[in-house]
């Protein structure tokens, strides 16, 4: 995975899905839109599955990072 789509993917997991969560829990919650926590259950999964596979990644970046300097040292 390049590191613009990581770059990306993170964002994503990180600030845009939960940002979508809380505003559609709080006007859902004001305007009476439907299936508040349906949606925002949903999203939480998403954001949640998302971090474990950014979390995933990140650790074997780091680990081939770690790999690299190893053997440039040698």
């Amino acid at each position: 995975m390049s590191n613009k789509l990581f770059d990306i993917v993170r964002l994503v997991g990180e600030l845009i899905l939960p940002a979508c969560a809380t505003l559609y829990a709080a006007l859902g919650a004001i305007w009476g839109w439907p299936y508040i926590e349906a949606i925002v259950g949903t999203l939480a999964a998403v954001t949640a599955f998302i971090g474990a596979i950014v979390n995933g990644l990140r650790k074997a970046y780091n680990k081939k990072e770690e790999n690299n300097g190893t053997e440039e040292d040698d």
